[in-house]
């Protein structure tokens, strides 16, 4: 599903990409910012709160196309994972890691010769990724995974570490996320992306929360490499009440700002909000403040029927799980209250009630937009819903 998912957005992107003239059609540019935020009461009592930058591009992530030639040929390797988190893998304490991940599959030789290759293919790329990020991490230990414990720890999908991997494990001294994502993203993203304010201004302000941790990850498919960071915050025994959910308020803003390196056309899925909610008896959306956008089905997975204005569209809006994608459409923020939502009991029959203005939605010609529509949410919401690794977590 990776590999379908960039080698399809990769092929959008050169499709819809066109000139300035025609700004106002749907367009899929290489970067993307993600907001998510999961409230599991059923699980964990907790609730989560992240914001995903990525590109498949090394001008928009920097990396020295060196390195990244080196990293895409290098034989075996799944993925290079850069975290803030403690206790990146069992033995590592209180440090900040360089994960060099490969698959053990086609590794002949027992465990000691997966070790050695883990080795050989971490020591290959380290001293360069070192000099690209500004970190001095040395090499600690191979740690052979059987279990999915760092999928958990680090919030990534079984493509990044898991049964079947193996880490050649490159430690530094522990610094606390808000100076690493500063350091980081001053080094990766260009003066233009930062200055474009958006998510990335987002996630600046919110590393400073307790329970902050990043993650910066490089995952080579096929000679083409998606490049994500990755900012987290916990907040444990947080879901008690989930009946009216404000998600932004564990994103600590009043308002969810799009970056304005997207102001120069239409990227209607360059910007996304997921909520996820897990309840511990099964709900059903009352209300929200948001128009609802229709869906489609497509491959047994729904999708947005309209991508072009702005509300809510629901992959499942009753039971066990509540999972909703917010759109901007051609807007650029939004409001605290507009992404507030209301549950109730599962018993409920009544319809979901749009809390908005009908006369101050839109009305758009979709006559040339429905048939690429469609292409364009299936290859972009892939990345977003498989790259965050949630459905490996839950």
């Amino acid at each position: 599903m990776y590999k379908f998912a960039i080698l399809v957005s990769v092929a959008v992107f050169l499709l819809f990409a066109t000139d300035y003239a025609f700004a106002q059609k749907p367009q899929l540019a290489t970067f993307q910012e993600i907001s998510q935020v999961i409230v599991d009461q059923k699980l964990s009592n907790n609730v989560t709160a992240s914001i995903t930058l990525q590109t498949t591009s090394n001008q928009e992530i920097r990396i020295p196309t060196e390195l990244e030639k080196k990293i895409l040929d290098a034989e075996n390797l799944i993925a290079v994972v850069v975290t803030s988190e403690e206790r990146c893998v069992l033995g590592v304490e209180f440090d900040s890691c360089i994960l060099i991940n490969i698959s053990r599959e086609r590794i002949e030789g027992g465990i000691t010769a997966i070790q050695d290759k883990a080795k050989e293919v971490g020591d290959s790329i380290i001293d360069e990724l070192n000099t690209a990020l500004d970190t001095d991490a040395e090499f600690h230990s191979v740690f052979v995974h059987f279990q999915d414990e760092s999928n958990v720890a680090l919030g990534t999908s079984g493509v990044v570490s898991g049964r079947g991997t193996v880490s050649a494990v490159y430690t530094m001294p522990k610094e606390d996320t808000a100076s690493m994502y500063e350091k980081l993203t001053s080094i990766l993203l260009p003066q233009v992306i930062r200055d474009s304010g958006g998510f990335y201004s987002t996630a600046k302000s919110l590393a400073s929360q307790p329970n902050a941790k990043m993650t910066f990850s490089i995952l080579p498919e096929n000679q083409i490499a998606l490049y994500q960071i990755k900012l987290t915050v916990d907040y444990p025994n947080s879901a008690d009440d989930v009946r009216i959910i404000d998600p932004l308020k564990f994103l600590k803003t009043e308002k969810l700002e799009r970056s304005n390196y997207f102001s120069q056309g239409f990227y209607p899925l360059n910007s996304l909000f997921q909520l996820i909610v897990l309840p511990q008896e099964p709900l059903r959306v009352k209300e929200v403040n948001s128009k609802i956008i229709p869906t489609i089905l497509r491959d047994d997975e729904k999708f947005p029927e309209d991508i072009t204005q702005k509300g809510w569209s629901f992959i499942s809006e009753s039971g066990d799980r509540i999972e909703a994608m917010y759109l901007f459409g051609k807007d650029f923020v939004a409001t605290s209250d507009e992404l507030v939502m209301t549950l109730t009991s599962a018993e409920s029959s009544e319809p979901i009630k749009e809390n908005v203005s009908k006369s101050g939605v839109q009305e758009i010609d979709l006559s040339q937009v429905y048939i690429i529509a469609g292409i364009v949410a299936a290859a972009a919401i892939a990345i977003a819903f498989y790259l965050k690794g949630f459905r490996a977590k839950h």
